[in-house]
């Protein structure tokens, strides 16, 4: 019989490379969407005809516990979230709810489906989680390049929110004997992006311009340096670390530190143009509180999981270019996920 598996954020970049890789891998894959008639969820469908849909909401616990009921997985992946950093200082609250209280929410689900209680401390037959936390944890970072024991200091309220989520799943797993994991991944990307986000700014930009349909491309702080990888890789790492004998959280990251600027000249090289030439710095667009680098350290991942990640950032960058100048030629709508094959 086929593992099942149950994703949370199954319509976001994550979620669709995620479902791809377990169908590939022989798994039942169910996404949990939100609303009766939610546009993103036909979207989804359109790329992943095999994924079943069940209705749940990460604000409410009782839709949670008739998801999980319904399904009955083997695997949980929490990738729900409200993801976009900025947001979260104009809706810190609603981050807190979903991003925050939303992994109790599912962490309750799972530990009241499978009648697990408190010093249990068995985990044979269980269904495992996987908690999507985040780089952002790091924030103000205490070393470089940072490691599962490297503490956090957020800058922000998703920051902040993934934070809380990351130790409570730690905490469900020493309470409860939950098989509970954790993968830190540090920031990647990929045509399936978000529009709103940097990376993927810089390419859309980068194609209007190339396709003289803008001729201007504002950024904020071109200076602040991460690690950034491609999110195909990133979904093979969290599937590999609830293959593994005992729940352990993993930092997954490439382990090279990469500006914004130079992202935005791998951008530009990609389209043959000149980034100096359109480029305009807007001091309206830096953060509050930025976080001014992060670099992995994947050592334990690549260790105890042998996970490595396969595509490099120029590689990377110079795909997301070319999907999105073939995308505006062909007349589609980055907001609408048009990008999706």
């Amino acid at each position: 019989m086929a593992r099942r598996a149950l994703i949370t954020g199954i319509t976001g970049q994550d979620g669709s490379y995620l479902a791809e890789h377990l169908l590939a891998q022989g798994y039942e894959v169910w996404g949990l969407a939100r609303g009766q008639a939610n546009p993103r969820v036909s979207r989804m469908r359109k790329l992943l005809a095999d994924v079943q849909v069940v209705r749940g909401d990460l604000l409410d616990q009782g839709s949670l516990i008739s998801a999980v009921e319904r399904v009955q997985p083997d695997e949980v992946y929490n990738l729900g979230a409200i993801s976009f950093v900025p947001m979260s200082w104009e809706q810190a609250e609603l981050t807190a709810e979903v991003t925050g209280m939303g992994v109790l929410r599912m962490l309750e689900a799972i530990r009241v489906c499978s009648g697990v209680s408190r010093g249990s401390n068995t985990r044979s037959g269980q269904m495992r989680f996987y908690q999507a936390s985040s780089s952002e944890m790091f924030g103000q970072v205490a070393e470089t390049p940072q490691t599962e024991r490297t503490g956090f200091h957020p800058r922000s309220p998703y920051g902040v929110a993934k934070a809380y989520g990351h130790f409570l799943t730690q905490n469900y797993r020493e309470s409860y004997g939950m098989y509970a994991v954790s993968g830190i991944l540090f920031n990647h990307e990929s045509p399936r992006r978000g529009a709103e986000f940097v990376t993927r700014k810089v390419t859309l930009g980068v194609a209007r311009i190339k396709l003289g349909l803008a001729s201007e491309l504002r950024l904020g702080n071109l200076e602040a340096r991460r690690d950034w990888g491609f999110a195909g890789d990133y979904v093979r790492a969290m599937h590999l670390m609830l293959q593994a004998a005992a729940p352990e959280d993993y930092v997954i990251g490439t382990g090279r530190m990469k500006s914004v600027r130079e992202l935005v000249e791998a951008a530009f090289t990609a389209a043959g143009l000149d980034w100096e030439q359109y480029v305009i710095r807007d001091q309206t667009l830096h953060r509050p509180a930025e976080v001014d680098l992060l670099c992995a350290d994947p050592k334990k991942a690549r260790v105890q999981l042998g996970w490595e990640p396969t595509v490099s950032f120029d590689d990377l960058v110079a795909m997301m270019v070319e999907s999105d100048i073939r995308l505006l030629s062909n007349g589609g709508d980055p907001d609408q996920d048009s990008s999706w094959p």
